[in-house]
């Protein structure tokens, strides 16, 4: 708004005295004219005058102005009315730049306090986030203390239980080593009884046999004394012969049979030997199957003992009715002489 020191018709005087000179109006030189006045109020006049002047162009000029003046003034005033559109564009360009600026900077000031808010939003909410979890972190670490202090407690139950256990491990091992110890020793013990006995029964079979050869020469030898005796005698001999063949061949099958489970005991105790060592490789079975093992070699002994008994009772039997019959072979064929003569002199 204009002060009420400069008024409209001093800014119109002051122009119509350039105009007098030939000096095209500006504010400057109005003010210069004037003395006085600011620039704002200057120009909010001198504004209003060139309105006034665009709406007057059609009034001709007051009477008792010259021609030239009148001619000058139009001149001048359409010199100013360009200048004053220059500047005015200048003007206006300008301001329009710093109205473009300043909404510029507005949007980005407005960008910025956004941008400022979202941060200060962000930051408060992980700062909340942040306290939330200082206090999980807390409570998390008191109860990690307490479980820190439980787990010591039980590693050192843990550790301790561990010695006892390693403890009882050692004495078991020491159990195992000995109760191998001890079995390898029975077991040794076993195999020069078996050893033993299998010498002792292979000396045996040698006895019987060498005694039933000898029994056997023996009646091979009586036998011919018998024939270059007694030849009338020699067709009955020869059958009781075939008949004493037959028995000592079912007596040497017998003994050959023998001879076969002996083998067999040889194998069986070869096979025994080769199965000793694998137990004994697979000492942990042979630990929990040796009560089964213990009691199916005894039963086996058993059987065995049984069987050699009963053959060499069987043996024995056969070699006593052999011999008995090779006792009473000369008496029988005596009296079978003494019959033949008794029946040739009753014929007689």
């Amino acid at each position: 708004m204009a002060r009420s020191g400069i008024q409209y018709q001093d800014v119109q005087q002051a122009i119509d005295t350039l105009l007098s000179r030939g000096d095209t109006p500006s504010v400057q030189r109005i003010r210069e004219v004037l003395g006085t006045g600011s620039f704002t109020t200057i120009s909010e006049h001198f504004r209003q005058w060139r309105l006034d002047r665009e709406q007057n162009r059609d009034i001709p000029p007051p009477k008792g102005v010259p021609e030239s003046v009148v001619s000058a003034a139009s001149e001048l005033w359409k010199d100013a009315m360009e200048a004053a559109h220059d500047a005015l564009r200048h003007y206006r360009e300008e301001a329009d730049r710093q109205v473009e600026a300043a909404q510029l900077e507005a949007s980005e000031a407005d960008q910025r306090a956004a941008n400022a808010e979202q941060r200060e939003s962000a930051l408060a909410e992980y700062l909340r986030h942040t306290e939330t979890r200082v206090e999980a972190l807390s409570r998390d670490l008191a109860a990690s203390q307490a479980d820190e202090v439980q787990w010591r407690t039980q590693a050192k139950e843990a550790r301790d239980a561990v010695g006892k256990w390693q403890a009882a491990h050692e004495r078991a091992q020491q159990d195992i080593a000995e109760r191998q110890a001890q079995h390898a020793d029975q077991l040794s013990q076993q195999q020069a009884e078996w050893q033993a006995r299998l010498t002792q029964e292979e000396q045996r079979h040698e006895a019987a046999e060498d005694r039933l050869m000898s029994l056997l020469d023996s009646a091979r030898q009586e036998r011919a004394q018998e024939e270059s005796a007694y030849q009338q005698r020699l067709k009955q001999a020869d059958k009781r012969n075939e008949a004493l063949a037959e028995e000592v061949k079912t007596l040497e099958k017998s003994i050959h049979q023998y001879q076969l489970e002996a083998h067999a005991q040889q194998q069986a105790y070869q096979q025994l030997q080769a199965a000793l060592e694998d137990l004994q490789q697979r000492h942990d079975e042979v630990i929990k199957k040796l009560a089964s093992a213990e009691t199916a070699l005894a039963e086996e002994t058993r059987q065995h003992d049984a069987r050699e008994k009963a053959w060499q009772e069987q043996l024995w039997s056969r070699m006593d009715a052999m011999q008995r019959q090779l006792t009473d072979l000369p008496t029988s064929l005596a009296r079978d002489q003494n019959g033949e003569h008794e029946d040739k002199n009753s014929r007689d």
